[in-house]
């Protein structure tokens, strides 16, 4: 199992792409390989014959696990299947392959109960010896555990050392989590106090799966006198639907949107923008810019490249909550929403104020190219401090977008369209046909207030509109 990001510690084995007694060639693809940030293919370390597969489709393993024998032509093991190889953890550490079942039949999502507090002994469990301190660096003894695990944690008020880990070396991967949580909301059918939080611990499970309204329609806590829990209705698929399984990409994009809107209090305002020069720009220049690159120069590089300044002018709009803090980050790490065929993916681009328009536009088209041929990888993924989403020209007017978790501000592109409007010339009112686009901006109101929401987009509008830019 190869290393796919500095935070991933494990994999699940989705599908494999070759079979055993096949022959390879290096850097084939060999499977389809799931974290909790990505889905991606490992290539083959050398050209060989596959003799053993040893992992099957479903199993979640750690970095450094064996997936597969590839033997070479002279019939010896070229060893383990790793993009990156690295030393398997210890036998005492190592888990046990969980193999990933799918339910037979649908049935109809269990209620998840919200219970008055009566019990805290479910709050008392402690995890089986070691796992928590197999965890731990050998240096300084400080448990180590993912940013996400550590958020979920941090949300529900978890005592992490009491978590049963189940990760290479004992680490406390993030199912190891949502079954410490789901286990407490069993406990006796009560709540359990979670770390002196007073929140439910199914509540806390239903929110750290992004799950949150469901847990609470779902209910049953007892309602006010007069009033009625709402429970959604369940629709049984009958003759002639079509059934299509969440595919774990689709999943982690449920969580995430869910999480974010029952977290962030999202804030959407407007901005009519005066594209006609940005436009003029674009078009004088599009025809010897595709020549030189290779690729379309898009409206996307000039919205990036306003953003980018507007956050250097106010950088309170490029942080991060974390706790009760706002992280205000010196980088600014812009992320690009990008369509595939699998979902929405938002790949980083680095030090986004070091670059030129023509610099942003082949960053935005490499990570563009690396999402669609399947090759992004958990880092390109990572460290974003800001989003700008392009939903597409086809008849988008506006929208308003979610924001990107942990960030608190993403801007969403509307389409770019002539119309006709009015505009003052030589100190009188005209109309006239003007390329006009609306652009929008979702804010995080809790370290965000209006006035500041609305300056930082202004100044964005503003710089478009102006079209100073250098191509």
């Amino acid at each position: 199992m190869p290393q796919m990001g500095e935070s991933v510690v494990e994999g699940t084995v989705v599908k494999w792409l070759v079979h055993e007694g096949e022959k390879v060639s290096e850097d084939q693809p060999l499977a389809e390989i799931s974290t909790d940030k990505v889905d991606t293919e490992i290539p083959s370390p050398a050209a060989g014959v596959i003799s053993k597969i040893i992992a099957a489709e479903g199993q979640t393993l750690p970095v450094g696990a064996q997936l597969a024998v590839i033997e070479s032509a002279a019939s010896t093991p070229s060893g383990a299947v790793s993009a990156k190889p690295a030393p398997a953890p210890p036998a005492a550490a190592a888990p046990a392959p969980r193999t990933a079942t799918r339910p037979a039949k649908i049935e109809s999502p269990p209620a998840i109960a919200i219970t008055p507090a009566a019990s805290s002994k479910a709050a008392e469990m402690v995890a089986p010896k070691g796992s928590a301190a197999s965890a731990r660096d050998a240096t300084n003894g400080v448990a180590r555990y993912s940013p996400l695990v550590m958020k979920i944690a941090s949300e529900h008020g978890i005592d992490l050392s009491r978590v049963a880990g189940t990760g290479i070396g004992g680490r406390v991967s993030k199912r190891d989590l949502l079954k410490y949580l789901e286990s407490l909301s069993h406990q006796t059918g009560t709540q359990a106090s979670v770390s002196e939080r007073p929140a439910s611990a199914a509540v806390a499970l239903a929110d750290a799966r992004g799950d949150l309204p469901t847990a609470l329609s779902g209910g049953a806590a007892p309602a006010p006198a007069g009033t009625t829990v709402f429970r959604a209705p369940f629709y049984q698929p009958r003759e002639g639907d079509q059934v299509e399984p969440f595919s774990r990409r689709r999943k982690l994009i449920a969580e995430h949107m869910v999480f974010s809107k029952t977290h962030s209090p999202h804030v959407p305002i407007v901005a009519e923008i005066d594209f006609t020069r940005a436009a003029k720009l674009r078009d004088s220049d599009k025809d010897a810019f595709h020549a030189k690159e290779g690729f379309n120069l898009t409206f996307l590089p000039f919205v990036v490249y306003a953003a980018v300044r507007a956050l250097r002018e106010f950088p309170r709009v490029n942080a991060s909550v974390v706790g009760d803090s706002l992280v205000i980050r010196k980088d600014i790490n812009l992320g690009i929403a990008v369509d595939t065929e699998e979902g929405l993916v938002v790949p980083v681009i680095r030090n986004a104020d070091q670059h030129s328009i023509v610099g942003l536009a082949r960053e935005i088209d490499r990570l563009a190219r690396k999402a669609i041929e399947r090759k992004i990888t958990p880092d390109d993924l990572a460290a974003g401090s800001f989003t700008v989403s392009n939903p597409g020209r086809e008849g988008n007017l506006f929208g308003f977008a979610i924001i990107n978790q942990p960030q608190i501000g993403i801007l969403r592109m509307g389409e770019v369209k002539k119309r006709p409007v009015v505009i003052e010339i030589d100190g009188e009112d005209a109309i006239a046909i003007r390329t006009m686009m609306y652009l929008t901006m979702s804010y995080d109101h809790r370290v965000i207030d209006g006035v500041l929401g609305n300056r930082f987009l202004y100044r964005v509008a503003r710089l478009l509109e102006a079209a100073d830019f250098e191509l």
